[in-house]
């Protein structure tokens, strides 16, 4: 959609403001209500999507430019693309596309020329080396890989994605899930000198074009590969071919990490011999949460009933994070011999973003620090040990994160955790 088609969206906007909160029947505590991490940190009507509907309007009457309303721009590109206003927005406005309208605005910026000089090294890396990770180089991509034993033209494909990838920090649990799967009978493949960014985050940073480039490339390269099945421990990634590419016709089964794993030990393929003994809780990644339902195309018209209300014919599905995955990690974690799990106050489609969407941990560090901050605040809350997740964007900004009284949390990715009990 053109920034143009969202115009009836930015007068259908009744100023609820849901989008600043989770459902207010799902509030525990004001301390933990609130879920959109930039009017969090800003505290400024602006960054909410309430505000960006409104100057959005100014801007398509020539109001509002990017130029003169620097502030207006950080808005918009301090968005981490998460989700989570779209998907209270549903509740009480079923009509409007919120997140796709903040990743519109994004584009809108870009096609402008205003893309920040953070923006522009990832780009060209992206062009350049075939990774958003600035200062990587493709030749160094499969380093993580060595030793490992694929099976030749296999049917089910390994995608680690760029952090795993060069993340020295990560490598090692790319490594143990891909040993993992293949210990417990998965004939696995790699992409090898094919395997490339996904590019999903240039799609949330709204560079369209140079995400569209690599994702139909992507796409062909898994097609000559004979691919059936991706599994990518990588949230974004998941999200990226789950969803993005599937819109451009990617027929391929994409499996999380997460979902291969309750599988194989739900069929008893994988069994654990420790006992971990220990207290954690659960980050729900964005990408693999509330952005990880399944796509289902539809090609349809917008009607109105009295010329009031809103319909479609045939009937929109309708996405409002219900459906992502959430259940299989938590059975993972819960499957381990001594682990206990303990929820925060905002989870599943209503989790609090970690900070590090659209690569806003480069291009505003600041807030993506704060937003990281104020998730560990609210994971020791539960008085956990650890806090797991299944995402390395999400596990690297957590690293530094301390909460309000300056206290970490230990961080493990729910691969390490398996690894662990093994």
């Amino acid at each position: 959609m053109a920034l143009k088609d969202f115009i009836p969206m930015m007068e259908r906007c009744s100023n609820c403001l849901g989008c600043k909160w989770i459902p207010f029947d799902k509030i525990q505590s004001q301390r933990f209500g609130e879920n959109c991490p930039t009017n969090l940190y800003y505290q400024w009507h602006m960054y909410s999507l309430r505000g960006k509907w409104m100057v959005g309007q100014a801007y398509m009457t020539g109001d509002y430019n990017f130029k003169t309303s620097p502030e207006w721009l950080n808005a918009v590109q301090s968005c981490t693309a998460c989700g989570a206003c779209d998907v209270t927005c549903k509740i009480t406005r079923f009509n409007l596309e919120g997140l796709d309208y903040c990743v519109e605005l994004k584009n809108e910026a870009v096609k402008k020329g205003f893309a920040t000089p953070e923006q522009k090294a990832m780009i060209e890396s992206l062009k350049k080396e075939q990774t958003l990770i600035a200062g990587e180089k493709k030749a160094k991509r499969q380093a993580w890989a060595k030793g490992i034993k694929w099976a030749k033209d296999a049917e089910v494909v390994f995608f680690p994605g760029c952090k795993y990838s060069y993340d020295k920090d990560l490598q090692a649990y790319a490594k143990k899930a891909a040993e993992t799967l293949i210990a417990a009978g998965v004939k696995l493949g790699y992409m090898g000198d094919l395997d490339m960014c996904c590019a999903g985050r240039a799609y949330q940073m709204g560079f369209f074009d140079e995400f569209g480039e690599r994702a139909d490339a992507n796409i062909k390269a898994f097609e000559a590969k004979g691919v059936k099945t991706i599994v990518t421990p990588c949230s974004d990634c998941y999200h990226a071919f789950k969803t993005l590419y599937a819109k451009r016709g990617m027929n391929v089964e994409v499996l999380h990490i997460t979902e291969y794993l309750d599988k194989l030990i739900k069929e008893k393929k994988i069994k654990f011999k420790k006992n971990l003994d220990m207290v954690v809780t659960y980050h729900d990644p964005c990408h693999l949460g509330r952005q990880g339902e399944p796509y289902t195309p539809w090609d349809g018209e917008e009607k109105k009933i009295m010329n009031q209300v809103v319909t479609w014919e045939p009937r929109r599905p309708r996405r409002m994070g219900v459906y992502g995955i959430y259940d299989a990690p938590r059975d993972v974690i819960k499957a381990i011999p001594g682990v206990t799990l303990v929820e925060m106050e905002r989870i599943r489609e209503y989790s609090l973003c970690c900070g590090a969407g659209a690569n806003v941990q480069i291009t505003n560090p600041e807030m993506s620090q704060a937003t990281a901050n104020e998730r560990v605040t609210e994971a020791n809350s539960t008085g956990a040990d650890a806090l797991v997740t299944a995402c390395p964007w999400c596990e690297a900004n957590f690293k530094n994160a301390v909460d309000e009284n300056g206290k970490k949390i230990e961080v493990i990715d729910i691969i390490d955790l398996v690894a662990r009990a093994l």
